[in-house]
């Protein structure tokens, strides 16, 4: 098909000039008549890879399709761009279908949506060469492996056999290496091209957080964002209906959807939200699928999901016009039992069970979540992403490059046929029946990592999936087997970062401590992230690469006044004290002046302490040795006393020339923020406690004219 036309097409019924990534690879594909499955994330352009070429071909496209509703929107859209489609399936009249029937022989259409189910009512008008193209939308839905598996799509491999000529398009938005493989092998389209798009949703935030207050702070997520469109997915139609009320009654503008609504009902809610009458939705899993709604800026997720793909798929409905939005996910054992209940009533109960255990693991994980996302798809990235819980708020790492060996070896010599529990006995040398029956015991690797519990063993092996070393193949029974980035740790000295795993009873606690954070504009937290991005945008580096949020929030509760309590800080080492605790602890005083707050705090006695000396007459470092104090701090103090009008005189502390100096400095530069430009102007010959001291007398003269 000529390009010329081709973009003609795409431009007169789509209103696109020119192609996203891959679409025009596999639209050339389809009119060459090969066989093609595209796996491309929500809101990556999937339907005109096959309504393009519908347009274009002589005979009509057959779409199979799994729902009514999303079948409807299609529809809709086609026929708005002007495209003649039309949808076919048991709910309508018979005179209904009549009408499309005969539509169908004049051939006046050119795409036909039908469900599977549905397929037999159009069964006597397909013969080959009067179909020219076939597309299964919706494909995972196929497969047992996959995450939405209908039996009814089984029947499916019989179209091939049917129409061997005619090329059929395979279409999902999500599918793992196992399914991908069992779509193509169910549908009898062994040769068929595989295109599949970047998973990596760049503006999309990732944020999980323990089931712990839930309804607390999402109202604390949503205030803040009143303008803005959001789905709140839940487990359950009662806790819809439940968040939905409470939101209401707190002025939010929020509905509940689920599949126990009147469909009238249904239709009105949806027809709100995409028409931004309501804000909020809060619904089953059954809300979402095909709803083109561009400007849906935050995805929270009340229950966990039952597996990855779910997940990645709901969260894809946020942010499709590609501008920052944000997910949340929440997460408990008791979603863990319930969701283990559904598993085990499916029909394929141990691949739904492993694949509940995978999303359990990234809702614990301590790497970046958006590269688990991605190597769970096939999609194995080096760098983190910074736009994550776990990259805004690091754990603490360490070389794990050794374990990582043992592991990766023990997996290798087990010819990666074990899951996860018997690697483990095996680098832990377990004396049980599971490893003597397969004479383990006898392998290099039996016993190499008995110094290591095997808890912690299990966490390193986690983020080693999660860091994209090992997979684990669903397909086989589970078995861990290694990729294509594991022989750079094996054989080419990769080293390897593995995150501490935290103290249980800690990480509880600290979990629980989330639920106090004030989204409050007018919050100390807001002022110092404020700053803090400011700061960030001057230097041109990641806001977490200064503090991250676990910082701010413990200076939001200490309120550090001096360097020496900031420097008690978690978080705040020396250089970071240097380079921005003079703005921070401005920031920090400024906020508790303006809200007087608690002046006769206890720690602010300690200035009093400095100024009882001062007034004894000793001089700073006699004051900073008998306090035990550093010298800096001990500055800080006079600075503080000085500020606040008490009768001290800063000048007696700095040298005339110093002074000067530092005035000059001060107009020269065009007031600069921070000490460490002025330290860096004068080359470190004028301490920081002078520039500091100076400083506020100079700031305290300007304010006084």
């Amino acid at each position: 098909m000529e390009d010329t036309r081709v973009l003609h097409t795409l431009k007169e019924y789509f209103g696109y000039d020119s192609f996203r990534p891959l679409q025009k690879k596999i639209i050339d594909s389809v009119f060459a008549g090969k066989d093609n499955l595209v796996i491309m994330p929500t809101g990556g352009g999937k339907s005109i890879c096959y309504q393009l070429p519908a347009i274009l071909l002589p005979e009509i496209t057959l779409v199979i399709s799994p729902l009514i509703a999303l079948m409807k929107d299609q529809v809709d859209g086609l026929t708005a761009n002007g495209i003649p489609a039309a949808f076919l399936n048991s709910s309508q009249t018979e005179s209904q279908q009549q009408e499309i029937f005969k539509k169908i022989d004049s051939k006046e259409l050119k795409l036909l949506y039908v469900a599977p189910e549905s397929l037999q009512f159009v069964d006597r008008f397909m013969t080959d060469g009067k179909i020219s193209l076939i597309a299964v939308d919706e494909a995972h839905c196929i497969s047992s492996w996959g995450h939405d598996f209908r039996p009814a799509y089984t029947q499916l491999g019989y179209l091939k056999n049917r129409f061997p000529t005619t090329p059929m398009i395979a279409l999902t938005a999500t599918a793992d290496k196992a399914t991908r493989e069992d779509i193509c092998r169910q549908l009898n389209i062994p040769t068929a091209k595989k295109h599949i798009a970047s998973f990596d949703r760049k503006n999309l935030s990732l944020d999980v957080r323990a089931g712990i207050k839930r309804f607390e702070q999402i109202t604390n997520f949503v205030k803040t964002r009143k303008k803005e469109s959001g789905i709140i997915y839940c487990l359950s139609r009662k806790n819809t209906e439940e968040i939905a009320e409470k939101l209401q009654r707190k002025g939010f503008e929020a509905e509940a959807y689920h599949a126990g609504l009147p469909a009238e009902k249904r239709i009105e809610i949806q027809d709100n939200f995409i028409n931004d009458h309501s804000k909020i939705i809060c619904a089953t899993i059954a809300f979402g699928m095909g709803i083109d709604k561009s400007n849906i800026r935050w995805v929270i997720h009340y229950n966990m999901p039952k597996n990855l793909e779910g997940y990645y798929q709901e969260i894809g409905r946020a942010g499709r016009d590609g501008l920052p939005s944000d997910t949340l996910l929440f997460h408990s054992y008791a979603d863990v039992v319930q969701l283990q209940k559904f598993a085990s009533n499916s029909g394929n109960e141990e691949v739904q069970l492993a694949k509940l255990d995978r999303m359990k693991q990234y809702s614990e994980a301590l790497s970046c979540r958006r590269k688990i996302l991605l190597s769970y798809f096939g999609e194995l990235k080096q760098e983190d992403c910074g736009n994550c819980d776990i990259c805004k708020n690091p754990p603490q790492f360490f070389n794990g490059t050794v374990i990582a060996q043992k592991a990766l070896s023990c997996i290798f010599r087990l010819k990666e046929n074990e899951p996860i529990t018997l690697v483990i006995d095996v680098l832990r040398g377990s004396q049980n029946e599971a490893v003597f029956s397969k004479n383990y015991q006898q392998i290099k690797t039996f016993g190499i990592g008995k110094d290591i519990s095997w808890h912690h063993w299990q966490q390193y092996i986690i983020q080693l999936i999660n860091l994209g070393y090992v997979e684990i193949a669903f397909h086989r029974g589970n078995n861990l087997q290694l990729t294509s980035m594991a022989k750079n740790v094996l054989f080419e000295g990769e080293k390897v970062q593995l995150a501490e795993v935290p103290d249980r009873k800690k990480l509880k606690r600290r979990e629980e401590n989330i639920v106090e954070e004030n989204s409050s504009d007018n919050s100390l937290f807001e002022k110092l992230r404020q700053l803090r991005l400011k700061i960030a945008r001057e230097e041109e580096i990641p806001a977490y690469l200064i503090f991250n949020d676990a910082t701010l929030k413990e200076m939001e509760k200490s309120r550090p006044m001096t360097d020496d309590e900031f420097l008690q800080i978690n978080g705040v080492g020396r250089q970071k004290m240097q380079d921005y605790g003079y703005e921070f602890i401005k920031e920090i005083i400024a906020f508790s002046k303006a809200k007087r707050t608690n002046k006769k705090r206890k720690k602010s006695n300690t200035y009093k302490a400095t100024l009882n000396l001062l007034n004894e007459g000793l001089s700073l470092e006699e004051i900073a040795q008998k306090r035990e104090l550093a010298i800096t701090t001990i500055y800080s103090h006079l600075a503080k006393l000085y500020a606040e009008n008490e009768a001290v005189d800063p000048l007696k502390y700095i040298s005339k020339a110093d002074f000067k100096a530092i005035e000059k400095a001060k107009a020269e530069l065009k007031n600069p923020e921070g000490l460490k430009v002025y330290f860096e102007h004068f080359e470190g010959a004028i301490d920081y406690g002078s520039i500091r001291l100076a400083l506020t007398v100079l700031e305290k003269q300007e304010a006084e004219v």
